[in-house]
């Protein structure tokens, strides 16, 4: 196996790893829909970190070795246009996914600063920021490019 195999390798395994990520936020983004209590909120945090770290490692790998690969790799180029594509694809998911985080943040910061205050019980405001309709948008248009961007790796249009 050469050194090329191995980085399309990793490339491939850093696009599972960001999709997983992705998936497990689909799965908090519907969890947290239920959740009135900060204790209920903050239980969630440690999947969050899990998520953040799947879909940051993912995200840092395939962008890094996606363009060693454009490099590296005979018969293409960094100016392909599937290629560009790509990686404003990319860009456009970065994006979407920092206002989803900053979206979802709100709730996790109330939920901290209602448990601080002693309040413990079911609130309405966090109920109503933890089903930030905002939140859901951003991360319905990130998965969408998500796709899109693995749609545009395996055929490769234009290449």
């Amino acid at each position: 196996m050469s050194f090329d195999d191995w980085m399309l390798a990793l490339h491939v395994l850093s696009a599972f790893a960001y999709v997983a990520g992705m998936i497990l936020f689909w799965v908090l983004v519907v969890a947290v829909r239920q959740v009135d209590t900060p204790e209920g909120t903050i239980h969630m945090e440690p999947a969050v970190k899990v998520g953040n770290a799947a879909v940051g490692i993912g995200a840092g790998g395939t962008i890094v070795l996606g363009i060693w690969l454009a490099f590296s790799v005979g018969g293409y180029d960094i100016w392909d246009g599937w290629i560009i594509a790509a990686l404003v694809l990319w860009l456009i998911a970065a994006e979407l996914g920092r206002r989803t985080g900053a979206a979802y943040t709100q709730g996790m910061n109330k939920a901290k600063e209602l448990q601080t205050s002693g309040q413990t019980g079911p609130s309405t405001e966090l109920l109503t920021l933890n089903r930030t309709s905002n939140g859901v948008v951003f991360h319905f248009l990130a998965s969408v490019v998500v796709l899109l961007i693995i749609l545009d790796m395996i055929w490769k249009p234009g290449a």
